[in-house]
């Protein structure tokens, strides 16, 4: 593509810069409005600087992308609220054999449940979890807050649905959801591999530090924090420990008088219920039975106190357990009707990945997947889509916009032909050049945008060698932009959402720095992406 007029070159280029600095810099000094407003400044610059037109910026934006990430987002929602990640918290910390223990586990959960569930949400729910196991065997946090973090931006490379990126390639590129999988699965098993045992490597000492004693108390609720990453109110259960029922040593020898009070026992409040003997009765005899009452103390007339207390007592206790059949038949068909729907979200996520393998369209399977949750939760749908992120939605438009009017300037184009010559990837080192060229762009301009800047060139120059190494550069591209988030703390979302949480969470803040992350996030990303990069076919 040619180079378009010296303006159009200047002005797009500042519409771009405006664009990177904001999504790059979310928080920047003299214009902190953030990225998804900072996408929309790049798109509306483009527009009024009459690099794109307004409809070419309409059709810019890819709508298939975007219903992919939204019905993601969605069915993400309804697996937090079946508690899908608190099982996988339980995973985490169910019989631990200690902290290297730990590290695998949490590369290995983080890594299947981004691949499915997209590496943001993954770290979202994953993290708090994580500070609470290390804060349970006092251990320092960081080592598995980088194991959360780059296992899930590996793991998220092995499938269309587990990241942005990968999402733009699936759709660009018409690569089906098993050829996607086949041809990157295995290089992100052996990544996961690796990743963990850098981690387990450079973090030895400190992951060899014995847990202090702890009393038993404490054991059971930092293993409770640790599971219960939600709040849910317990099920009450109906005890009698306030209805105490009295003896007497005499109680045996008066079953057939007590059965006798029972029947003439008022229902009606039991603090007017009148103790009598069998038979008519007058007053004078109840008087005289008081009196040889009071003469002794172990006459059969003694024990009517006692049995009279008695039957009051058992009569509560049958009045409440009158009552607790209904309630516990409400109870159990509430816990029916809950284990019901939890199966029918699963159920129908199973159905969603199916139908991905099977080659349907896989913004509208997401779609389909995500409206038949909201009806099969038979409830108001608002609360869960307020939880879809919209900002993000608004981002990629803006995105798609801002970067299409800097590709209509040419310089996009002009920097590929000075490149593309030792960049084949029918060779060795022009794979190499290649996923340097990747790696260096996505932690420069974020690897979404990387992805739609590169994509269609490389898999063009690709194409001119074979059908299959055009398939081949799809991958290349998809598993090296990923990977290449684990370089900087600033490289992926999934690493500034880590941080942030980790940040804010309650009673467990921590910090993570950015030399910490960097310094394995350079050896653990130049390792992982080239030992990859071989298995990619």
């Amino acid at each position: 593509m040619a180079m378009a007029s010296s303006v159009k070159v200047v002005l797009g280029s500042i519409a771009f810069a405006i664009f990177w600095v904001l999504a790059v810099f979310p928080a920047v000094p003299f214009l902190p409005v953030g990225r998804t407003a900072g996408s929309l400044l790049g798109a509306m610059l483009m527009v009024l600087f009459r690099v794109i037109t307004p409809d070419e910026a309409y059709d810019a934006i890819d709508l298939p992308i975007l219903g992919l990430l939204f019905g993601t987002m969605v069915v993400s929602v309804y697996l937090e609220r079946a508690d899908m990640f608190k099982y996988l918290g339980k995973l985490l910390s169910w019989k631990s054999r200690g902290a290297k223990d730990l590290i695998c586990r949490i590369c290995l959960i983080s890594a299947i449940s981004s691949a499915l569930f997209t590496n943001d949400t993954s770290c979202v729910i994953l993290t708090e979890f994580v500070l609470k196991i290390a804060r349970q065997h006092n251990l320092p946090p960081h080592p598995f807050l980088l194991a959360l973090a780059s296992s899930a931006n590996i793991g998220s490379a092995a499938t269309p649905i587990g990241n942005p990126q990968n999402l733009v390639i699936a759709v660009q590129s018409k690569i089906s959801f098993v050829d996607f999988v086949t041809g990157i699965l295995p290089a992100m098993l052996v990544g996961v591999l690796v990743n963990a045992l850098l981690l387990i490597c450079m973090y030895w000492r400190l992951l060899s530090v014995q847990k202090d004693e702890e009393d038993a108390t404490g054991e059971v609720v930092a293993e409770e924090d640790v599971i219960c990453h939600r709040f849910s109110p317990a099920t009450m259960s109906h005890d009698s420990q306030d209805m105490h029922v009295q003896s007497s040593p005499n109680q045996h020898g008066s079953t057939s008088h007590a059965d006798n009070l029972r029947n003439r026992v008022n229902s009606t409040d039991q603090n007017e219920i009148q103790m009598v003997p069998n038979g008519s009765i007058d007053s004078a005899r109840i008087s005289s039975a008081s009196k040889e009452k009071t003469a002794d103390p172990y006459s059969h007339k003694n024990v009517e106190p006692v049995v009279s207390k008695m039957i009051v007592s058992a009569d509560s206790l049958k009045d409440a357990l009158s009552v607790k059949p209904s309630e516990q038949k409400e109870n159990i068909s509430t816990r029916w009707k809950r284990r019901f729907w939890k199966f029918s979200v699963y159920f129908v996520t199973i159905g969603m990945l199916v139908s991905l393998l099977l080659g349907f369209s896989m913004s509208w399977t997401a779609i389909a997947a995500a409206l038949a949750l909201t009806v099969l939760d038979f409830k108001d749908a608002g609360p869960c889509l307020e939880k879809v992120s919209y900002s993000l939605l608004v981002f990629f438009c803006g995105m798609f916009i801002t970067v299409e009017g800097f590709n209509r300037t040419g310089i996009p184009s002009t920097l590929w032909d000075l490149m593309e010559p030792y960049a084949k990837i029918n060779h060795v080192s022009g794979i190499a050049i290649l996923a340097i060229i990747i790696l260096v762009l996505s932690n420069l301009a974020s690897n979404v945008p990387t992805v739609l800047l590169l994509g269609g060139r490389v898999a063009a120059s690709a194409a001119a060698i074979s059908a299959s190494d055009e398939r081949k550069a799809w991958l290349i591209l998809a598993w090296v932009s990923t990977v290449a988030g684990n370089l900087s703390l600033l490289g992926s979302a999934a690493n500034l959402i880590v941080c942030e949480q980790a940040r804010r969470a309650p009673d467990l803040g921590y910090t993570l720095s950015f030399w910490k992350h960097l310094k394995f996030g350079v050896p653990s990303t130049l390792v992982v992406t080239a030992i990859g990069l071989t298995l990619i076919s």
